[in-house]
């Protein structure tokens, strides 16, 4: 490869990377615009977030259309190539995040007529942590770190047990037949929650075979 040819893939590199953090950063704003409107029963912020999830769908479209024209022009090799195929993958992994987002929205929105939510349970921490895990896979990619990628991963359990505590705190309060429908939609937010979690590992593990060339199971990293 000339230096120019050099010079070129790597502006495009950075170019696919600056993408990532901008479909990241559009993510992030709609887990927490979704949890707000949760919050305060904030139907029309809700709605926002709803109508705000095409965007995150076209910055995914392109992405991907910027990956596949590195394939196609500059014929990445070795770690370049894995980096352009991570970024695939991350774009998508990203906005399905933004759909769970999304789903959290909706629920918001046929929440509107119930009565007052006197508490969200480990909801708003499992955002939190959910949030940081994200941000934490992005940096990793953008700074090639395996090792960030890899506490990512172990952080993936306390939201796992998180949602097992708020499962069984939605069964308990089940009990009151007043209750059974604000505790179904709480546990599916608290669903999304999760599932944005397991995406966040997903993005991890990517990293990991970006940096390496190698592919490792969550469950072998965690036993480690």
């Amino acid at each position: 490869m000339t230096i120019h040819s050099r010079t070129i893939l790597d502006q495009e590199l950075a170019n696919l990377k600056d993408n990532i953090i901008r479909l990241g950063s559009a993510t992030d704003e709609s887990i927490e615009r979704a949890m707000a409107a949760l919050k305060n029963r904030d139907v029309a912020l809700a709605n926002q977030v709803v109508l705000g999830d095409e965007t995150i769908n076209q910055l995914r479209f392109e992405t991907e259309e910027k990956a596949l024209l590195i394939l196609a022009t500059q014929a990445p090799a070795a770690t370049d190539l894995r980096t352009v195929i991570a970024a695939i993958h991350l774009a998508v992994e990203l906005e399905r995040i933004g759909d769970h987002a999304s789903g959290i929205a909706r629920l918001v929105e046929r929440m509107e007529s119930e009565d007052e939510i006197d508490t969200l349970h480990k909801l708003p921490k499992m955002a939190s942590r959910a949030r940081d895990m994200i941000r934490q896979g992005i940096d990793a990619f953008i700074q090639a770190d395996p090792q960030l990628a890899l506490s990512l991963i172990k952080r993936d359990d306390k939201i796992d047990r998180q949602y097992s505590k708020l499962f069984r705190e939605s069964l308990e309060e089940m009990k009151d037949d007043d209750y059974i429908r604000r505790a179904t939609f709480l546990l599916w937010v608290g669903h999304n929650l999760e599932r944005i979690g397991d995406r966040a590992t997903n993005i991890a593990e990517r990293v990991i075979f970006m940096c390496t060339g190698e592919f490792v199971e969550t469950p072998t990293m965690l036993d480690e």
